[in-house]
């Protein structure tokens, strides 16, 4: 476990926290382990996270209403997000399963990566403080929110409203391209005005890759995005 202390920039008073952590209800269960499994550390995650994203937000983005607010931290601490967090640690290597949970390969299953991500957050709220899984998330958060913002900011509207000042032309929108696991699929769409590409976007779903193909085609146009 060393080694995820080194990644987390963290190592631990309480190692036993750590290992808590780390264990799931199935290996908690077939070795009857006394202190069972992370799920009540789970629990306490997702309140240090969700308070960590709404600090930063509210002081970062001050000209947002509440709603907007609301939905970006949405984003950002939804399970594909999490899942990414946890796949940037590899921390699925370091967890402690069961045997039927590690042969039905849960140490790749997006919602159990997500549930421990949270689980090591409390632990190392818990043992060192929320100055110290705030520096952490925040560094995931930050190589994040670039990307969330893009994709919430809606250059679709903003196109169709410019392209619909001329009755006939027609906006079409294309997937060429689909890559990657069902977990981390990456989608390359084209944004057609007539027969003509006019941008190219790429994201983790089909609508993220629209916007970006919206966003290149505006930024070619010359209007401000």
């Amino acid at each position: 476990m060393l080694g995820l202390e080194d990644k987390i920039g963290y190592h631990f008073k309480d190692k036993a926290l750590l290992t808590k952590a780390l264990t799931h209800s199935s290996y908690a269960n077939e070795m009857r382990l006394h202190g069972g499994s992370y799920e009540r550390l789970e629990f306490l995650g997702d309140s240090v996270l969700s308070l960590i994203v709404s600090d930063y937000l509210f002081k970062n983005f001050s000209d947002l209403p509440e709603g907007d607010l609301t939905k970006i931290r949405a984003a950002i601490v939804c399970e594909q997000s999490l899942f990414t967090y946890a796949q940037k640690l590899g921390l699925g290597e370091y967890l402690l399963l069961g045997k039927g949970e590690q042969q039905n390969g849960g140490r790749q299953r997006p919602s159990l990566l997500a549930d421990a991500f949270e689980a090591l957050l409390a632990a190392m709220y818990l043992d060192g403080g929320f100055e110290v899984v705030q520096k952490m998330v925040l560094s995931f958060v930050n190589s994040e929110i670039k990307h969330i913002m893009e994709s919430f900011h809606d250059y679709k509207t903003q196109l169709q409203e410019i392209i619909q000042q001329n009755p006939e032309e027609r906006l079409e929108y294309v997937l060429v391209a689909e890559s990657g696991p069902d977990h981390n699929k990456r989608f390359t769409v084209h944004v057609m005005l007539n027969s003509n590409v006019i941008g190219v976007g790429e994201g983790r779903s089909k609508k993220q890759a629209e916007q970006m193909a919206a966003k290149q085609a505006l930024e070619l146009m010359g209007q401000p995005v």
